[in-house]
């Protein structure tokens, strides 16, 4: 795992909180409350809402906190409710946080339609783990909102402290998960030499900057209507409206000037952290010994930069927040080779050092990542790349390496980092290439199933599930620093979601923290009423591993393009022998259907010579070509596609007991 650039720790984060019902003003008090806002019966944004937020104000400032200097967010918001279901959806807040962020000061209350007020008891706001980000567990401020009725106004405010100074950069979001009438920001600028403050808007339009008391700054948006996630759809950042604050010199270039002169910049940086020294040139050419080819010479670099040096940054190295706060800062590549460790940065600056010594032109590139949003280099600045990878020259091509990020495989970036410009870094004339994106071979998941059928519909045995490529990744990054329970749980809940009666019991992960071997899950499983029996026949659904997974889009319409992370692909082989005196009634199976060189579904369904085993099998990709992005006007294809798969994954067969096992006592 590569350490994350400055600026893009706590964007995700960022996004958590501006999606759940969040929020902020200036002062510890609660405003007065207008009595029409207490008597509103309908919604003003949107005619349909079941909530809606009358104001949502933020104050942003850098304040002392013990002599250090903090970015400070005081958030104040309220919300009417106009039905049950209004009632439910903002009943629970959670208010996520980074670990170097501190969430001070909560204070909430329910405002009954009679003008009765029920506070919030400190004791009962909660600290629980939520959500995992990239394998980052992520804690977050839980509270239930007391007295929640239809016609009731909820308010609530708290204090966010980000130990990261505001310094250069933050996000300012206008958007919430009910519409909200007024969106308003007051800004106290930093005085930082020779620099300015600066805003961009992305997907929206804000109000001119007013000036306010005591060298505040204001800014807002108008009924801004509520954000509603669709399934697959692009980062939040990529749609939604928010804004970037950000402070530069007025005399920073503009335009492709600009990027030249950072791609000359990063060269100069990035080259005495590549230094090829005697202590890495012999390094380099004992790990290199009997490759004959420039790929087999890369392929042992890399392979001995993540195999033989620790990653301190990675949660799986073993080390403590204590142990990493000890750590010596590795100079060169020389002291990363030395000490046997280093930051995911020292890594990859050591890959390119033993690449340089093996004869090879290596560069850093940066570039954005796509999980964030959308890369536009028109915007000139550096935000958006803070990414890096190490790009080596074979032959007329440039190819991309990351052995910092550990469970990547070679010839692979983070998903985050494929199909993406990326700035080559030059002393005189940087250029733009786009890194590859993976096919979906490279991503499979490969499942197999030995099942036995009981004559009452119980279904039991033994499962294998192999997982490569970016789903291995994500699997064993969100499994790494689990305990062996913790795994064993994950998986018992994901299939419990599947088939809700389901036993699962000897289970077998593998290759957690292996970087080669794929990701596996070995366990068996027993299901009640799998299939369902009527009279003298069973009802069954062969495909087993889709069983109890819904549409994958559900809706008719979409507002959003739909957006797959990466491609990949899926290779399930299922067994089931069938209860005696029952045989198959139907032989018909799904037809297999195909979207040219986007993606190829073919099942099969047969049955042993014997007749006493059903055998199913199932092929399928998507995101060949790679073609990973759907414009909204090609959403009903798309669905369609979706949909037809979903029923042929659901495709059930009949069995059907023999008269003369059926007449048995």
């Amino acid at each position: 795992m590569k350490f994350i650039p400055r600026n893009l720790l706590p964007l995700s984060l960022v996004c958590l909180v501006l999606v759940f019902p969040a929020v902020v003003i200036a002062g510890d008090e609660w405003r007065p409350l207008d009595p029409a806002d207490l008597a509103l019966k309908a919604p003003m944004v949107e005619k349909d809402a079941d909530a809606e937020a009358i104001f949502w104000e933020v104050r942003l400032n850098d304040e002392l906190e013990g002599g250090t200097p903090r970015t400070v967010l005081r958030h104040y918001v309220r919300i009417k409710i106009f039905s049950e279901r209004g009632r439910e959806s903002q009943s629970k807040i959670d208010i996520p946080f980074l670990n170097n962020w501190k969430i001070q000061d909560i204070a909430a209350r329910t405002i009954k339609p009679d003008g009765t007020i029920v506070e919030l008891k400190k004791e009962d706001i909660l600290e629980r783990t939520i959500e995992k980000l990239s394998g980052v567990k992520i804690k977050a401020k839980s509270f239930a909102m007391p007295g929640v009725e239809p016609g009731a106004i909820l308010e609530y405010r708290w204090k966010e402290v980000r130990n990261d100074r505001l310094a250069n950069y933050i996000r300012l979001y206008f958007q919430r998960n009910v519409p909200v009438q007024l969106v308003k920001y007051y800004i106290r600028p930093l005085a930082i030499p020779d620099y300015s403050m600066h805003v961009q808007t992305f997907n929206g339009s804000a109000s001119p900057f007013t000036k306010e008391k005591d060298n505040f700054y204001s800014v807002s948006m108008t009924n801004v209507p509520a954000f509603h996630e669709e399934p697959r759809m692009p980062p939040e950042d990529a749609v939604r409206p928010w804004m970037l604050l950000f402070y530069t010199r007025e005399t920073d270039l503009k335009g492709e000037k600009f990027w030249q002169e950072y791609g000359k910049r990063t060269y100069e940086e990035y080259k005495s952290r590549m230094k090829v020294s005697d202590e890495v040139r012999t390094a380099s050419a004992a790990a290199i010994a009997g490759a004959a080819t420039p790929e087999e010479k890369l392929e042992k670099l890399f392979e001995f930069c993540r195999s033989k040096i620790k990653n301190t940054n990675d949660d799986a190295s073993g080390l403590s927040i204590e142990d990493r706060a000890k750590l010596k800062e590795n100079k060169s590549p020389a002291d990363t080779l030395k000490r046997g460790m280093g930051t995911g940065t020292d890594i990859d600056m050591l890959f390119a050092s033993m690449a340089l010594a093996a004869g090879f032109d290596a560069r850093l590139v940066r570039l954005s990542d796509r999980s964030d949003t959308f890369f536009d280099k028109s915007f000139p600045d550096d935000y958006f790349i803070q990414a890096y990878d190490i790009a080596v020259k074979v032959g007329d091509q440039w190819r991309f390496y990351d052995p910092a990020s550990t469970y990547v495989p070679l010839g692979m970036l983070r998903w985050q980092e494929e199909s993406q410009q990326a700035l080559l870094s030059d002393p005189k004339e940087p250029i733009w290439v786009t890194t590859p994106l993976s096919p979906p071979e490279k991503s499979k998941i490969k499942r197999t199933a030995r099942l036995s059928l009981s004559d009452d519909g119980t279904l039991e045995g033994d499962a294998h599930i192999e997982y490569y490529g970016h789903v291995a990744v994500y699997r064993k990054e969100w499994d790494d620093d689990d305990s062996p329970a913790q795994r064993e749980d994950t998986l018992r809940e994901t299939i419990k979601k599947q088939m809700s009666t389901a036993d699962i019991s000897a289970i077998k992960i593998e290759n957690i923290t292996d970087p080669l071997k794929p990701f596996v899950y070995n366990f068996h499983i027993k299901v009640p009423g799998y299939a369902q029996r009527t009279g003298k026949r069973l009802f069954l659904q062969p495909e087993f591993f889709q069983h109890g997974i819904g549409p994958l889009f559900s809706g008719s319409d979409r507002k959003y393009p739909v957006y797959f992370s990466y491609p990949w692909s899926e290779e399930d082989a299922v067994t089931i022998d069938l209860p005696a005196g029952f045989s198959l009634d139907n032989a018909d199976a799904p037809s297999p259907f195909s979207a040219g060189p986007i993606s190829d579904y073919k099942p099969s369904i047969a049955v042993t010579m014997d007749g006493h085993t059903l055998v199913y099998k199932r092929t399928f990709f998507f995101g060949g070509g790679n073609t990973i992005v759907f414009p909204v006007e090609t959403y009903a294809k798309l669905k369609s596609y979706f949909d037809a798969l979903h029923q042929s994954d659901n495709h059930t067969v009949t069995l059907k007991q023999s008269a003369a096992t059926a007449s048995t006592p």
